[in-house]
């Protein structure tokens, strides 16, 4: 799931801009006059490439440690 989170958070940061401007909305007045940085959006996107990252890594992780219990007797 992170990873899918992450490919899509760094492809489409405006996509995420836009998820949190409707959550700031729901307990905020007039969020709807909040608009994003171009920072904003660097980071948002740096954030999806190392959430990405982390997932793949986990991934792995948890595919030789399979491989490694199934190898021991």
């Amino acid at each position: 799931m992170a990873i899918v989170q992450g490919v899509v958070t760094a492809l489409a940061p405006g996509l995420s801009a836009k998820l949190m401007k409707k959550l700031i909305g729901k307990n905020f007045a007039h969020a709807d006059n909040l608009t994003p940085k171009p920072g904003y959006r660097r980071q948002t996107q740096a954030f999806g490439i190392g959430l990405a990252a982390a997932g793949i890594a986990g991934y792995a992780m948890e595919v030789v440690a399979a491989d490694t219990a199934d190898d021991e007797p």
